[in-house]
C-alpha cells in the first residue's frame, strides 16, 4: 500500500469529549486503526472546570487534530517506509521531528516544556552540526557531548539531557530503526553534591518581620515553614484549608513551562508525585493569619464587584481584584526584597531547603522531614539534608568519651588519667 492510497482511504479519526475530574477538565481520547486496534488515553488541560469550558474545548480540538497527525505520520512509517531506511535520518532529526511529537502525547506540558527546550535548545543543535546519522550514534558521540557541556552547566542539567536521549533511543529500538541503543556504554556525569542556601533560625525571624505586609508575605511563610514548593504555594485553594480540623491538604497545583514559542500556566489537581498530596497541621499563628486574609479578600469581593475574578478568587495568593499570583512573581520578586532589605541573596526554593535544616535543628528525623516536605523517595531527603544532620553528630561526639584520658581533656578539665 503506498502512501498516496492511505491518505485517500485510511484516515485515523481521534475523537475526544470532556470529563471533570477534581474540578478540572480532562480530555478523553480515542481512535481505531485502519487494522480495528483500538486505543484511548486520558490527558489533563490543567484548567478549573469553572469559567474555563470554551478554552478547554479549544485545548481539545487542538489535541485531536495532534494525535491524529502523529498517528498518521507513525502508520505511513509502518507501511511505507522500510524500519532500516530510518536509521539515515540524522539524530538531531530523529530528537526534533520524530520523537518530540510522540512524546507530547503522552506526558504532562509541564514536562514536555522540559523535553522541548532540551532538545530544541541544546541537544539537536549539537549532533546537527556534527552530521551524526541515527544508525551511526556511538556512545563516544554522546559522552563527547556530555564533556562539552559540562564545562559550562552542573552534571544535573546532562542528567536530563542523558533521560531524554534515553528514552528517546529506547523508543527508536522498540519501533526497529536501529539495533541496539547505546546508552548502555554510555557514562552518565557524576552529579556533584547539592549544597543550598538555608536560613538560619535568627535569620528566618528577621525575614518573617521584614516581609511582613508585603505581598511576598504569604510565600515567604508557605515556603519557610511549610516548605512548600513555588507550584503548591501558587495553587492553594480556600477548599484546601480546612479552619475546623485545622489542616492543610497541599493537592493542587499551579506551574508555568513554555515551548514552541509560548508560555503556559498549568492548573493540576495533581502533585508532583504521590508522597506531594499530604495533610499538614495548620498552626495557630498561621491559622489567624488566613483568617485575616480571608476576610480582606471578602472585602475587596464586595467593593470590586463584577471587576473581581471569581474564578481565580478560589485560590489564597491573591491580588485585590482576585488575580491569582504568577509563579514566576515569586522567583523574581523575592531575590530582588532579600537584596533591597539587606539579607543575603538566595532562591525562592531556598526557603523550602530552609524548612528542612531548621526542622533538623530542632531535632526532627530525616523521615519526618520527607513526609513533611513530601518527597516520594527518603533517599532525596537523606542526601539533600543528612550533611545538616547535627544531632546524630553530637551524639557520636559525645560517645567518644575516651579523649577524656588524654592530655586535651586534661587541658580542657574534662577529666583525669589512669
Amino acid at each position: 500500500m503506498n502512501t498516496t492510497h492511505l491518505q485517500e482511504h485510511q484516515k485515523i479519526k481521534v475523537a475526544g469529549h470532556l470529563e471533570e475530574k477534581r474540578g478540572i477538565f480532562q480530555m478523553a481520547l480515542s481512535w481505531k486503526l485502519p487494522d480495528g486496534t483500538r486505543d484511548r488515553k486520558s490527558l489533563s488541560t490543567g484548567l478549573s472546570v469553572k469559567g474555563n469550558k470554551k478554552r478547554a474545548e479549544g485545548m481539545l480540538r487542538d489535541k485531536c487534530a495532534e494525535l491524529e497527525n502523529v498517528l498518521m505520520v507513525e502508520l505511513r512509517e509502518k507501511l511505507a517506509v522500510a524500519p532500516g531506511d530510518m536509521g539515515n535520518m540524522l539524530f538531531a532529526d530523529f530528537m526534533e521531528h520524530r520523537w518530540l511529537p510522540v512524546i507530547k502525547t503522552e506526558i504532562k506540558l509541564t514536562t514536555y516544556g522540559g523535553y522541548w527546550l532540551n532538545v530544541k535548545s541544546v541537544i539537536a543543535p549539537w549532533f546537527r552540526e556534527r552530521g551524526i546519522l541515527l544508525k551511526n550514534l556511538t556512545a563516544d558521540n554522546i559522552n563527547d557531548f556530555y564533556v562539552e557541556k559540562l564545562q559550562g552547566i552542573k552534571a544535573t542539567s546532562v542528567h536530563k539531557y542523558h533521560a531524554n536521549m534515553h528514552k528517546a533511543l529506547k523508543w527508536a529500538l522498540q519501533k526497529g530503526w536501529i539495533e541496539h541503543s547505546v546508552m548502555a556504554k554510555v557514562k552518565r556525569p557524576k552529579a556533584e553534591r547539592f549544597v543550598g542556601k538555608f536560613l538560619k533560625q535568627s535569620e528566618a525571624v528577621e525575614l518573617f518581620e521584614a516581609v511582613k505586609g508585603h505581598r511576598l508575605e504569604l510565600g515567604v511563610i508557605l515556603g519557610a515553614f511549610y516548605g512548600l514548593r513555588r507550584g503548591e504555594v501558587v495553587g492553594l485553594k480556600w477548599s484546601a484549608i480546612n479552619f475546623e480540623a485545622n489542616t492543610v491538604t497541599i493537592e493542587h497545583t499551579v506551574t508555568t513551562t513554555r515551548f514552541e514559542g509560548k508560555s503556559y500556566i498549568i492548573e493540576d489537581d495533581t502533585t508532583k508525585s504521590k508522597s506531594s498530596f499530604r495533610t499538614l497541621p495548620l498552626v495557630p499563628q498561621f491559622r489567624a493569619k488566613l483568617l485575616e486574609l480571608k476576610q480582606a479578600q471578602e472585602t475587596y469581593r464586595k467593593l470590586c464587584g463584577n471587576s473581581y475574578d471569581k474564578a481565580e478568587g478560589q485560590y489564597v495568593y491573591v491580588n485585590q481584584l482576585g488575580k491569582r499570583i504568577k509563579p514566576g512573581y515569586l522567583t523574581t520578586a523575592f531575590p530582588e526584597f532579600l537584596e533591597k532589605n539587606g539579607f543575603r541573596r538566595m532562591r525562592y526554593h531556598d526557603l523550602r531547603h530552609s524548612c528542612a535544616s531548621l526542622l533538623l535543628a530542632a531535632g526532627i528525623s530525616l523521615k519526618q522531614i520527607q513526609e513533611w516536605l513530601g518527597h516520594s523517595d527518603f533517599a532525596i531527603t537523606a542526601n539533600t539534608y543528612a550533611h545538616l544532620e547535627f544531632n546524630s553528630k553530637l551524639q557520636s561526639a559525645n560517645a567518644m568519651t575516651w579523649i577524656e584520658k588524654t592530655s586535651l581533656g586534661k587541658i580542657s578539665g574534662g577529666g583525669g588519667g589512669d
